[in-house]
């Protein structure tokens, strides 16, 4: 099973602390975690704990994050071959503030991105023709404008099926993608606050390929043209931390698609993996095991 994945990735810090502190108030670190992170960083280390074959692309790695990269990934069947490692480039990080089932991110995407749009300095690699012809399946992030889509039509024209999350419903990705995973924050992101159900057939009806809208660990909503929609209740767990969960449910999705499982077995699958992934902290260093989301699934 060879996965292409194309992407944000980026290090990560991560803050459990016994509560949010209030202004001016001290707040007990109660772990801390650093590993690679970010939409893609995650799905490749999800996905190679389910020992897929995987290679990524997409943000360059800078000096901050170069060694933890190559030290993350040295145990894990992830090629790093496409990357590019840029000394000139301080790297991307973020830093995150957890407790429990509620987490606070913050870092310096928007100066990120600001920087290419304002001054054409781009921190990411336009995907490879040859990256997409090498896998079976793929997993592309929206977040790189012309270049996701790209990806994707080098998918479309090569017969790649790919899973991808938060674009838009009338979007080139999305029209051509065989899973679209859309979260509670994509949809307000692209539309405010147009309710899910209402964005939901829009959606459904504007691709061939499975649509799915998530709503934390609250019911999501699943399907494809001209089906009824369907809804699925995620597994209950004990939540120790929620970081990277939306990540997670992509991995599951891929590894699903490239298994051939039905939708049901998918939606159902994917769950079962972000809720092993919620199960513990940190999930990065602790992926889910097949086995383990096998057994949530039978429980």
């Amino acid at each position: 099973m060879k996965i292409y994945l194309y992407g944000m990735i980026c290090g990560s810090n991560s803050f459990k602390l016994d509560a949010f502190p209030e202004p001016d108030e001290y707040s007990e670190i109660q772990q801390y975690a650093r590993f690679i992170g970010g939409e893609t960083g995650t799905c490749a280390t999800v996905l190679s704990s389910l020992s897929a074959e995987v290679r990524i692309d997409g943000t360059h790695i800078g000096r901050s994050t170069a060694q933890l990269t190559r030290d993350f990934y040295r145990d894990k069947q992830v090629d790093l071959g496409s990357l590019t490692f840029d000394d000139s480039f301080e790297g991307l990080e973020d830093y995150v503030i957890i407790t429990g089932s509620d987490r606070t991110p913050f870092g310096r995407f928007a100066h990120f991105f600001g920087e290419y749009y304002n001054s054409g300095i781009k921190h990411w690699n336009a995907p490879k023709e040859t990256d997409i012809a090498w896998c079976d399946f793929a997993a592309i992030d929206e977040f790189f404008g012309e270049d996701s889509q790209s990806a994707a039509e080098m998918c479309v024209r090569l017969g790649k099926p790919y899973v991808t999350i938060d674009c838009k419903y009338d979007s080139y990705i999305h029209r051509h993608a065989a899973v679209d995973v859309i979260s509670g924050e994509g949809l307000k992101m692209h539309y405010g606050d147009v309710s899910r159900e209402e964005m939901f057939p829009r959606y459904a009806e504007n691709t061939n390929g499975l649509t799915i809208i998530t709503n934390g660990g609250n019911e999501l909503l699943y399907g494809r043209k001209g089906e009824p929609v369907k809804t699925f209740q995620p597994f209950r767990v004990e939540v120790a931390s929620t970081l990277g969960a939306g990540d997670t449910f992509k991995a599951g999705c891929t590894y699903a698609l490239a298994n051939g499982m039905s939708d049901d077995e998918l939606v159902r699958f994917a769950s079962a993996c972000a809720g092993v992934a919620i199960s513990r902290y940190p999930m990065q260093l602790d992926p889910p095991k097949l086995r383990e989301i096998q057994e949530l699934i039978i429980r």
